[in-house]
């Protein structure tokens, strides 16, 4: 039985009172010396920013609080769930990959086939799957039916992936189930050439506590892929394809036709098809996918799509066109034109679930479609974090993610000067991300967070060089620094002027972001 073997780390204890920033250089220095977390690429480091950040100057906030849970506030409830996560640490992460479910199925066949026990929307695509689920979740509970979300990655708690009637499962309960379960993965450990992943477990876990709940309907997120994911020994009775884009080219393929290809697999014998627009390439593999399967289809732009949209305060006024007719005015509190297409395609699926378009066309409530939509949140995706000056961060990760971000960035803030700071992955295609921003970037910060994936911050310089030119990149290898860096260059323009920051380039850096400025 194979894995790989465990990554460094170290944790603190440290009581909160301790000076943040003087507890951050400490733990920052130490030797690492415990097991740690590939895991969803959390870095145990992660709670020193957690324990401080109370007297970092950039501290500040924007306003309500997304739905992102903070640690435990019991220490032996904290305790527990950090010992959960370190012996999922243990397991391969979710960038270590072997193309197959069986272990999945294995694991699921001796928990009794929980994710058979309620109905399911299946969410593949590259670019907006977790805010598409959180439309379809708060959609779906407008309308009086409990629902289940699993999403990944997180962006500050592993409790997040889970969430239950529109928020993350407690920390309690999350220790709870995987502890129900584990004896059963030590089994199917046993009988297997290599052990459950760390995203396999979380899969588990979480159609496991959706039954248990138990739940009217789960919402669930592709991990990567489709066709060989943790999650698709379900069989979603809408499987929604969100914007198909060139990311993870070494696992999917180099071509959006052989990406799609991947993520067709979670198209199923009768099921109906959501379709996002999609590069023509894509579009047909879906489309064949779909016939072969007897699936239904609706495709943006055709059945179903974005009728008229402006910007408002606090997000944007939408109109869409649904497979039911049209929702007139409706109020979406996010950012981006590509939020009102996610919007769309969210709408659309919940209508397919409840059989319009199909057993009949009467469009939803239009007032609880607004209410809906007017409670939607998305952590980490052009959110405001701070004022004077305006700190966003984004989760951008990849080129089509950083041009949607640029976009709206540019449509919704009046910035005179723009500065970034960028800390990526090293897996990614980084010189497509730094190309993306190079318009709206006055100066770049680059850095990198703490997830050992982490491109080297010398090395993402080297390449910020090439985009921006010297002049405008900066290099400060400790986020903290970096942020306190930009805000300076940002702070230039003067008081009343518009200058701003944009954290991006990785889920983790914009969650270890949010945590230093005081989010979270």
């Amino acid at each position: 039985m194979s894995d790989l073997p465990p990554h460094d780390s170290s944790e603190s204890d440290e009581p909160e009172t301790r000076d943040s920033l003087g507890l951050f250089d400490e733990i920052v220095a130490a030797t690492p010396t415990s097991a740690a977390s590939e895991a969803g690429d959390r870095d145990p480091d992660l709670a020193v920013i957690e324990a401080g950040s109370r007297t970092l100057r950039t501290q500040g906030t924007d306003g309500r609080q997304a739905d992102v849970p903070a640690r435990p506030a019991d220490p032996e409830v904290d305790k527990a769930l950090r010992e959960v996560e370190a012996e999922l640490a243990t397991r391969w992460g979710e960038t270590k990959l072997e193309p197959s479910v069986s272990r999945i199925a294995a694991l699921v066949d001796v928990l009794g086939e929980p994710q058979r026990a309620y109905p399911s929307i299946h969410i593949t695509g590259t670019n907006g799957k977790t805010s598409t689920a959180r439309m379809i979740e708060a959609l779906l509970g407008a309308f009086d039916l409990r629902t289940g979300r699993y999403t990944s990655p997180h962006v500050q708690s592993i409790t997040e992936r889970i969430s239950l009637d529109g928020a993350p499962i407690s920390a309690e309960r999350f220790i709870e189930t995987y502890n129900d379960i584990k004896p059963y993965v030590e089994m199917i450990d046993g009988q297997q050439e290599y052990r459950l992943s760390f995203f396999e477990v979380l899969t588990g876990m979480a159609y496991a506590a959706f039954a248990d709940a138990p739940v009217d309907v789960a919402v669930v997120e592709v991990g990567m892929g489709g066709s060989w994911d943790a999650t698709n020994v379900i069989d979603g009775d809408v499987a929604v394809v969100t914007p198909i884009d060139l990311d993870h080219t070494d696992r999917l393929g180099e071509t959006h036709g052989e990406i799609a290809t991947e993520k067709a697999g979670i198209v199923k014998q009768d099921a109906t098809v959501i379709l996002a627009q999609q590069p023509v390439d894509a579009a047909q593999v879906l489309l064949k996918k779909a016939v072969e399967v007897d699936a239904t289809v609706a495709r943006e732009g055709l059945e179903f799509g974005v009728v008229a949209r402006q910007v408002a305060v606090g997000g944007q006024l939408v109109t869409l066109r649904g497979l039911g007719g049209e929702y007139e005015e409706i109020f979406l509190p996010l950012h981006g034109a590509y939020q009102a297409h996610n919007a769309a395609v969210a709408l659309a699926a919940v209508e397919a679930f409840f059989g319009i378009g199909s057993a009949h066309a009467q469009r939803l409530d239009i007032d609880t479609v607004r209410k809906a939509f007017a409670s939607v949140t998305s952590p980490g995706r052009l959110e405001v974090v701070r004022r004077s000056p305006t700190v966003v961060v984004d989760a951008a990760h990849n080129p089509a993610g950083a041009r949607a971000t640029a976009e709206a960035v540019s449509e919704v803030f009046d910035f005179s000067r723009l500065i970034g700071v960028v800390g990526a992955s090293g897996d990614k295609n980084v010189r497509g991300l730094l190309e993306a921003f190079e318009p709206i970037f006055a100066e770049v910060v680059v850095t990198q967070n703490s997830s050992h994936r982490a491109m080297d911050a010398d090395e993402l310089a080297g390449i910020a060089v090439e985009v921006f030119g010297e002049d405008r990149v900066q290099v400060e290898p400790r986020l903290d620094d970096a942020l306190e860096a930009a805000i300076t260059l940002a702070e230039e323009e003067g008081e009343y002027a518009g200058g701003g920051v944009l954290v991006t380039g990785s889920v983790i850096t914009v969650g270890e972001a949010r945590l230093l400025l005081g989010r979270g």
